[in-house]
């Protein structure tokens, strides 16, 4: 099984860069060796510790430890005690740096089946047990890179979603094609179903 195809620093950038190449890759999760899920990255927001809608903008804590950690692994917290949130930690260690995957396309699914942060980890059954692990580096949830190019003019970049600071930074990025994607711009209007 070839997972590690993404060039070696890949995840040691900031999450303003990692988070549209994140765009167009495939994220696996293997629950047995018949049964798999998978399906592309559509929508990601990248989020820092220089702003303050990061986790880790004030300090560490329980809660958000492995957003600090080693970049290339998971950063799994939940959200309002109801949903998860799948995220990449990024640039280096000590450093709160990460990458929220938004939305994911399944084919020969129901193209909405997975729009949105909570759908992907309901869908793919994420839960805080894979907080802390690598990426790259486990047999159960992985992200494989990209087969086809994708060009600046197929992104949209844009503003987080569902954050009361920092709302103006233009951290989200979304592929233009994708009826996938959570929320469009506005006068973006949603691609024929495919």
């Amino acid at each position: 099984m070839k997972k590690h195809l993404f060039p070696k620093n890949f995840f040691c950038r900031h999450s303003k860069l990692v988070a549209p190449d994140l765009i167009g890759c495939y994220l696996t999760k293997k629950n047995n060796e018949k049964d798999q899920i998978k399906g592309i990255i559509v929508e990601t927001e990248a989020y820092s510790q220089e702003e303050e809608a990061c986790h880790g903008f004030h300090k560490i804590t329980k809660t958000n430890k492995s957003l600090f950690g080693k970049p290339g692994t998971f950063y799994v917290y939940k959200s309002y005690g109801i949903h998860h949130c799948l995220n990449i930690v990024t640039d280096k260690e000590n450093f709160a740096s990460g990458v929220l995957v938004r939305a994911v396309f399944i084919s020969k699914n129901n193209e909405r089946l997975a729009s949105g942060p909570g759908l992907v980890t309901k869908i793919f059954g994420v839960d805080l047990s894979f907080n802390s692990l690598e990426v790259l580096n486990n047999k159960s949830l992985w992200i494989s890179q990209r087969k086809t190019t994708i060009e600046e003019k197929d992104l949209i970049q844009t503003t987080r979603i569902g954050i009361s600071k920092a709302k103006n930074i233009k951290w989200r990025w979304y592929l233009k094609n994708s009826g996938s994607v959570s929320k469009r711009l506005k006068g973006d209007r949603m691609p024929k179903s495919k």
